[in-house]
């Protein structure tokens, strides 16, 4: 993905939010100087920057990191679905793309590894599938064991985190509503 693309997510999403370039950069915890740069697509920036703009936003990371796929391509083959990694995680596109109601992907956890350091919530409203367990599961502070092809709805602004405690990688298939840019 090109550093442009990014930037322009950011402004496009920003605008439609109704924020300065001040504002959201007051919510990131980044100078106004370093958004305008990511935004005009002359600064490229870390993820830490983008986790934080993430945050600002009220949207996934990988929302900056996907590339526009043409949408009228409504089928997606398993050898041409879009992936991509995140802090160790990985995550497959399944649904087209991320401009829909809903959006599909697979995350996949390595041994030992968890979704984030702590329970994060989202806008947007979410269902989750075990296509290969155990795997834990925190829900408002709550934990749970799933197991393979086990399910949970999760719904919008609720904490969660996912741990796998396994020996073996671990997957997910999960839906969720987007929020509308």
């Amino acid at each position: 993905m090109n550093r442009s693309s990014i930037g322009q997510k950011v402004e496009e999403m920003r605008k439609n939010m109704g924020l300065s370039l001040r504002e959201l950069a007051k919510r990131a915890e980044i100078t106004p100087s370093m958004l305008s740069q990511i935004e005009k697509g002359s600064a490229n920036p870390s993820i830490q920057t983008l986790k934080s703009l993430a945050k600002a936003l009220d949207v996934p990371v990988f929302t900056f990191l996907m590339e526009e796929i043409n949408t009228k391509e409504l089928i997606v083959r398993k050898e041409d679905r879009k992936q991509m990694v995140i802090d160790g995680l990985h995550y497959e596109l399944v649904s087209p793309d991320f401009t829909s109601q809903l959006a599909t992907a697979i995350m996949r956890l390595a041994p030992g590894s968890h979704s984030s350091e702590k329970p994060l919530s989202h806008k947007g409203e979410e269902v989750a599938f075990v296509l290969e367990g155990p795997i834990g599961l925190t829900l408002l502070g709550d934990e749970y064991e799933l197991q393979t092809g086990d399910s949970v709805k999760i719904p919008a602004y609720t904490e969660h985190k996912w741990t796998n405690a396994a020996s073996h990688e671990v997957s997910i298939l999960f839906s969720v509503t987007p929020p509308a840019f």
